[in-house]
């Protein structure tokens, strides 16, 4: 019969040791998974820290309006193309008409300006900084005055953008500017005799929608490098010459009605919607959402246009004016003389050119034309807009030497396109400074230094759009011979 083996019998010492083994094991355990849980979790923090979290966290505030850093970079970026594609724009003008860019002057200099925007990233993060403080200035005077633009206006103003006019294309029209010839009193005939030829601009040009500032451009081509797209040109001016009368006349304005009628768009919604999804990514690739796009390109620009109206809509289209001429001299005793002679009868427009050293003035008089105030130098208007019609004025200095001053009219007078465009900026400006000066709760987060981005460059331009040229190239389909008919 086999002896059983004999069972060992633990020990309480024994017991409460392997106890304390298990113990410190699974504690070393749940210390491992929670170091571990921590760095991955410092990690995904990381992560998120230099993606989402960075790209939400504010670069200006006003009130309740945000813009954050993700909408900086994005606004940042499409700066950099609009400056890149106006870059390839002069260099294919300078291709064109065969000149060297790095030679020719006004094209060196246009370079210059472009490269040295693209280079400096801090003054290019500034200018945008500032066009974002204006927007949210500029929607927040809208709020206040229950100034609204619709997602309906939006569209529309998007179908426009790429041609497409579902009612049919709007036809132009001209808004015509009315020329109304001074009335000259008998005062002024005896002062100016009807022979002489007076100079008076109109410029019939179209107020601009919105006031001078950096808007984006929306760029219809779904490729970063400009199509040879010649560059935009100044619209001349038309200045018409008159010779002042004894009575008002007012001239009629013909209106020319383009025999344009409206007709349909020549593609569908669908067509459009094809065009615009081609378009569309190159702004999704410089870090634009679908809200981003419709805000940059059209919502910020509307609002821009109907504040500026609203503000500019109080400035008359007249302005108080003086018709004056002067002798200009170099010193007192000078001055004096040639107002002795004067008051002696002697000829204004003869002593002028005998003695004025205004170069600009003195063969035609000393005539200056119609001009307001804020144009000549403080002293020289003080004593131009105080003067009564006819007389001759005591010495006057100025900056530029000694004037003696004759005014030839003075009355309320309408302004040219030009002088009331000036009027309209300048109350917009000064709205402007007004707000941001007031706003003391405008915050403008430093760090967005950091932030600026420095792509697209003019070289990853290039490398994209060869790229995309190779790609359409090897797309193309390629030509096979047609085999060759025997000949019996």
């Amino acid at each position: 019969m086999a002896k059983s083996k004999a069972t060992k019998v633990a020990s309480k010492k024994h017991l409460a040791r392997l106890e304390r083994e298990r113990r410190q094991t699974v504690a070393i355990t749940y210390i491992s998974i929670v170091l571990i849980v921590i760095v991955a979790g410092l990690i995904v923090y990381g992560i998120l820290s230099q993606t989402v979290l960075l790209a939400r966290q504010p670069i200006v505030k006003l009130g309740d309006q945000v813009v954050t850093t993700r909408e900086f970079q994005g606004r940042v970026r499409v700066r950099r193309q609009q400056l890149i594609s106006t870059y390839f724009q002069y260099m294919q003008l300078a291709q064109m008409f065969g000149i060297d860019p790095s030679t020719d002057p006004s094209f060196a200099q246009q370079f210059s300006g472009i490269t040295g925007e693209l280079d400096n990233s801090l003054q290019l993060g500034q200018n945008v900084i500032d066009e974002i403080t204006e927007n949210l200035l500029v929607r927040r005077y809208a709020a206040e005055n229950n100034i609204t633009v619709t997602s309906e206006e939006i569209d529309t103003a998007l179908h426009g953008a790429l041609g497409y006019y579902p009612d049919g294309s709007p036809t132009p029209t001209l808004t015509p500017t009315e020329v109304v010839y001074p009335t000259l009193s008998l005062t002024q005939l005896a002062i100016v005799p009807p022979t002489a030829t007076q100079t008076a601009v109109q410029t019939p040009t179209l107020e601009p929608t919105f006031p001078p500032t950096f808007t984006a451009t929306l760029d219809l081509t779904n490729t970063p490098l400009p199509t040879n797209t010649p560059l935009p040109t100044d619209t001349p001016t038309i200045t018409p010459t008159f010779t002042p009368v004894p009575s008002a006349t007012l001239v009629p304005t013909i209106t020319l009605t383009p025999s344009i009628t409206p007709s349909p768009t020549p593609y569908t919604l669908e067509g459009f919607q094809a065009q615009f999804d081609a378009i569309f990514p190159t702004y999704k690739k410089l870090g634009l959402n679908m809200t981003d796009f419709r805000r940059l390109f059209f919502e910020d620009n509307m609002y821009r246009t109907k504040v500026y109206d609203a503000i500019t809509a109080d400035v008359q289209p007249v302005e108080e004016k003086v018709w004056a001429r002067h002798i200009l001299v170099a010193d007192e005793a000078t001055a004096k003389t040639v107002r002795t002679l004067l008051l002696a009868g002697g000829n204004f427009a003869t002593l002028a050119k005998a003695y004025s050293i205004d170069t600009g003035s003195k063969d035609n008089g000393g005539d200056l034309g119609w001009f307001g105030k804020g144009v000549m130098v403080a002293e020289f208007e003080t004593a131009a807009f105080s003067l009564p019609i006819g007389q001759i004025s005591d010495p006057v200095q100025t900056t530029n030497g000694w004037h003696i001053i004759q005014v030839i009219g003075h009355e309320n007078r309408a302004l040219t396109a030009d002088e009331l465009t000036a009027a309209k900026d300048a109350k917009y400006q000064e709205w402007l400074t007004n707000a941001k000066a007031a706003a003391t709760d405008l915050q403008v987060f430093n760090y967005w230094m950091t932030r600026v981005p420095t792509d697209p460059t003019i070289e990853s331009v290039q490398a994209d759009s060869a790229t995309m040229q190779a790609q359409t190239q090897a797309a193309l389909p390629t030509s096979t011979p047609e085999p060759a008919t025997p000949t019996p």
